[in-house]
């Protein structure tokens, strides 16, 4: 019989165990398979607050979806956070939340050279 290996995917779900056999290659493809769609999954989750997120700066700015999206992502490299997590942060203001002072500064500042932009 095969060894057995222990496989942690998320550090949030308890490790697995894995028992090695003659079909290790198609066990190997089943846990490659389960990290793709857990990834996947994120990355859904993610996008759907990015996309929230878009919207509401088009809303406030008022700019394209386009624009709104370069917005956020200049907002998060200059603070140095995760787009998704600027996103996230800025959706929760909607229920009440206070974006945190690095964002508020950030979203400011791209905020003024949009505007700017547009006025030429």
């Amino acid at each position: 019989m095969g060894q057995t290996v222990r496989i942690q995917e998320d550090v949030r779900m308890p490790a697995e165990e894995v028992a090695w056999s003659d079909d290790a290659p198609l066990e190997l493809a089943l846990v490659e398979l389960r990290a793709a769609n857990d990834q996947l999954q994120r990355a859904l989750a993610s996008r759907a607050v990015i996309d929230q997120a878009i919207g509401m700066v088009m809303i406030l700015a008022p700019c394209s979806s386009a624009t709104a999206r370069s917005l956020l992502v200049d907002v998060s490299q200059h603070s140095n956070v995760k787009l998704r997590e600027v996103a996230t942060a800025l959706v929760a203001t909607a229920d009440g939340e206070k974006l945190p002072e690095p964002l508020r500064k950030e979203l400011r500042r791209a905020r003024g050279l949009l505007h700017a932009e547009n006025r030429r």
